[in-house]
């Protein structure tokens, strides 16, 4: 098996901060804030949700769906809670921002939270989560799209909601804890791409057309269609589809804006908190039991083959030796950016 090409990190980020400012339009602190999330997904290791985004990033631009310019509409605001109409701005310079806001209220009060409706695509939540932990604070966010749907409720066979990742971070002695789940055992870009490699998943992750637990991702493109498996499918899938409809309510309930208005185009609902342990029991007693918890953790006798520890704990192991070695894209990844490199005048980063 051939080893992906791996490249440094500032050298990604200077070409797809190039690309989005040259080839897509983009004021260049918009163009900075979608390159940093996108390799920030990469340093983690979601090859789906960093650079990969990147040509579809381009298409939607190019072709209106993503906005270029413009400011979110703010729709309602408290002390606390603050509520935006994303109009279609790219998605993640918009969730950066709402969690400054979130943070910033939470610094004042305990706690913050803006939900956006109809932003575009955020990427992968895990990169919003470290510079608030990093502030001694924990953040908890969850996103949808009702303009899209991929996974049934828990005993049927039509695609009613999307993966519906909730993600989460709070500090601890050893640095942050990170989750970042999706309410599927998988997610349609992995699907896409188990398909065009040709490669069947490791476990019955996917559910035909008629509702039957299969490895296959062909069953997900049929006529009619497949559909992702939720957590705990098949034997306990309504856990999985509950929490996926929390996050519904979460984000598509709670902006204002979700399926019943029947959406259409690539985008994002987006529900972001931000708690701040020195307004509840003090951040001392907090990073005290969250130091605590890590230690029982690690100490916890291991099954065979196992290795407990702290969610996040691989994320930020990857992404320190991403940073040390290189970050390794996908090969499919340069290729798809090459030939929008070379027209907008841009050269490819050279891999280490």
């Amino acid at each position: 098996m051939t080893h992906p090409l791996r490249y440094a990190a500032q050298d990604l980020l200077w070409f797809a901060t190039g690309l989005f400012t040259a080839a897509g339009g983009l004021a260049p602190d918009r163009a900075q804030a979608v390159a940093e999330v996108l390799v920030e997904g990469d340093l983690y290791g979601q090859t789906t949700h960093g650079l990969a985004l990147a040509a579809p990033y381009l298409d939607a631009l190019a072709s209106g769906d993503m906005a270029r310019e413009g400011e979110p509409a703010l729709l309602n605001r408290t002390a606390l809670a603050e509520t935006w109409d994303g109009k279609k701005l790219p998605g993640p310079w918009l969730v950066r921002r709402a969690a400054e806001a979130a943070s910033s209220a939470a610094r004042e009060h305990g706690l913050g939270a803006v939900v956006i409706g109809r932003s575009h695509h955020i990427g992968c939540l895990s990169a919003y989560l470290e510079p608030v932990t990093a502030r001694g604070q924990m953040i908890v966010m969850a996103s949808s799209d009702p303009a899209t749907a991929s996974v049934a409720p828990a005993g049927g066979t039509r695609r009613l909601i999307t993966p519906n990742p909730l993600a989460a971070g709070w500090p601890t002695p050893a640095g942050a804890a990170l989750l970042d789940i999706s309410m599927s055992y998988t997610t349609n870009a992995m699907t896409a791409r188990r398909r065009a490699e040709g490669r069947d998943f490791g476990h019955p992750w996917l559910l035909d057309a008629e509702g039957r637990p299969t490895r296959d991702p062909n069953a997900f493109f049929t006529d009619p269609p497949g559909t992702l498996a939720p957590l705990g499918a098949p034997s306990a899938g309504h856990k999985g589809f509950a929490l996926g409809l929390l996050v519904e309510t979460l984000t598509s309930a709670l902006a204002g804006h979700g399926r019943a208005e029947t959406p259409t185009g690539w985008g994002a609902n987006v529900f972001v908190l931000v708690l701040d342990p020195a307004r509840f029991g003090g951040a001392g007693a907090f990073l005290r039991e969250t130091g605590w918890m890590e230690a029982a953790i690690e100490a916890n006798p291991p099954a065979a083959g196992g290795a407990p520890h702290l969610p996040g704990a691989g994320a930020r192991a990857r992404k320190a030796e991403a940073c040390a070695r290189g970050v390794a894209l996908h090969p499919s990844i340069m290729p798809a950016l090459a030939a929008r490199a070379d027209a907008a005048g841009i050269e490819v980063p050279k891999p280490l």
